[in-house]
């Protein structure tokens, strides 16, 4: 559903989508990751930057599922088209730090439209431990 691929695609499954609304997702944490090489070598920690891409590439799927739902005969080439952009990251607190071998449960929850933009209520789990929340700026395309 997305037109991200590996490395960049970091979000492993979602479920419970909502489209237009709301979602869940599953980012499990490898220690394979491209990034682990060089974010703390010695102790691995996942950027907090990754947590968010993590978060915003749910936001895509629930775009691209309500893009599907509204026109049932759109192609999955043309469904990706309709990902839009982060634009601004809000309020984001993280409070846990993420190592490899973790799982991550993401939810997403669509908010307000500000014109081409829409607020989005972001959290990454781990286990029953906030790791990271906040608020996404997302474009609409």
């Amino acid at each position: 559903m997305l037109p991200h691929r590996w490395p960049m695609l970091m979000i492993d499954r979602a479920y419970d989508v909502v489209p237009g609304k709301s979602g869940k997702g599953i980012k499990s944490v490898s220690v394979n990751e491209p990034f682990f090489a060089g974010h703390y070598p010695d102790h691995s920690i996942m950027p907090g930057v990754m947590i968010v891409e993590s978060m915003a590439q749910l936001v895509a799927v629930i775009y691209v599922a309500e893009a599907i739902e509204n026109n049932p005969d759109m192609s999955s080439q043309d469904a990706r088209s309709h990902v839009g952009y982060l634009g601004a990251i809000r309020q984001m607190k993280f409070r846990r730090l993420v190592v490899p071998g973790d799982q991550l449960t993401l939810q997403a929850q669509l908010g307000e439209k500000l014109g081409s933009l829409r607020e989005v209520y972001v959290k990454a789990l781990n286990g029953r431990d906030i790791v990271a929340q906040g608020e996404l700026i997302v474009t609409e395309r």
